[in-house]
């Protein structure tokens, strides 16, 4: 229960456990998490704490997790689970049966059972529900339909998720070049990389750096980091409107009231900035966009942009022409 409450806590929070507990409650800790839950844990800690802890785990369980860290970050090979069911199509049901019940234990989870051939590849994927349903003198080979959706382990893990949205999937296997099954995905952790990525566009569409840590832990100077270069980026953006507003310094000299509309000028440039920055964002981070197309937005855009000043345009023309009788402004 303690591993399960600990694989849901903030990382800043559980490295906080780690460094004020013993050394055998850590290893007990670590050795209950599950495969990916431990992944995910040593890709938070610092390394001088991983390389201690992973010296605490039995030889098997830190070579477990030294495969799976092994692979790139943010590719689906460390977000999987090699804790799966996977069976032969020359087996029986009654001896399939046998098999699950024998190792299901030990398994993330039994809602999907595994065929592969004697080299280990994927060769289907089939429901619990049809080995129980199934007669026992069956083999594993009349229920099959060589029907399955996989992911290779080196692909990125939002192709996880889109994926099992798209053939609205709870599980996933995860093979390599070759093939070859390696582990599985599930729901959860797929939600939980979402959730990351959504914070991520948020922050990005705030002309925030993403920050990896939650709020309440973050520092000041980390916060400072995350933002200072935005701002200052902004700030260049800010100089060249300025530069606009100059150029026109004799306009405003000679007619004092066009100084009034400056902020409304100011706060729409910023408002449709905002629109196309969050519509553009997350049309990247939901596949609907990709950069290869950065021509045909830019086009669009521009369009887009014409049809809006124009419109914004003439608002501001019917305004200055009444406003209080101001026929100059026009």
């Amino acid at each position: 229960m303690a591993s399960e409450v600990f694989a849901e806590l903030e990382g800043a929070r559980q490295e906080y456990i780690l460094t004020h507990i013993v050394n055998t409650d850590v290893k007990q800790l670590i050795q209950n998490l599950s495969p990916d839950d431990r992944t995910e844990l040593f890709e938070e800690l610092p390394g001088k704490l991983t390389q201690r802890i992973l010296n605490l785990l039995p030889n098997d369980k830190r070579q477990e997790s030294l495969e799976l860290l092994g692979y790139p970050e943010d590719s689906i090979g460390r977000l999987m689970t090699p804790d799966y069911i996977a069976l032969r199509p020359d087996w029986s049901i009654e001896k399939a049966l046998e098999f699950i019940r024998e190792r299901g234990k030990d398994a993330e989870t039994i809602d999907m059972i595994y065929i592969t051939d004697k080299d280990w590849r994927l060769i289907d994927d089939i429901p619990i529900r049809r080995f129980i349903l199934a007669k026992e003198e069956q083999n594993v080979s009349d229920i099959m339909d060589y029907k399955f959706i996989s992911v290779n382990a080196m692909e990125d893990q939002e192709k996880a998720y889109h994926v099992m949205k798209k053939y609205n999937l709870n599980i996933l296997p995860v093979v390599d070049s070759d093939g070859v099954l390696l582990g599985i995905v599930t729901i959860d952790d797929v939600l939980d990389v979402q959730e990351d990525e959504i914070n991520e566009d948020f922050h990005k569409v705030a002309a925030v750096s993403p920050v990896e840590e939650n709020y309440a832990f973050a520092s000041a100077g980390l916060l400072y980091k995350k933002r200072i270069g935005w701002l200052m980026l902004l700030l260049v953006t800010d100089f060249l409107s300025s530069g606009v507003i100059a150029h026109f310094q004799y306009a405003l000299q000679a007619v004092i009231a066009l100084a009034f509309f400056i902020p409304v000028l100011i706060d729409s440039g910023g408002n449709i900035a905002s629109q196309s920055s969050t519509l553009i964002i997350r049309a990247l981070a939901t596949g609907d966009l990709t950069l290869k197309k950065w021509f045909s937005v830019v086009k669009k855009e521009l369009l887009v942009g014409i049809m809006l000043g124009l419109s914004l345009g003439i608002i501001l023309y019917v305004r200055s022409y009444f406003w209080r009788g101001a026929h100059r402004l026009v």
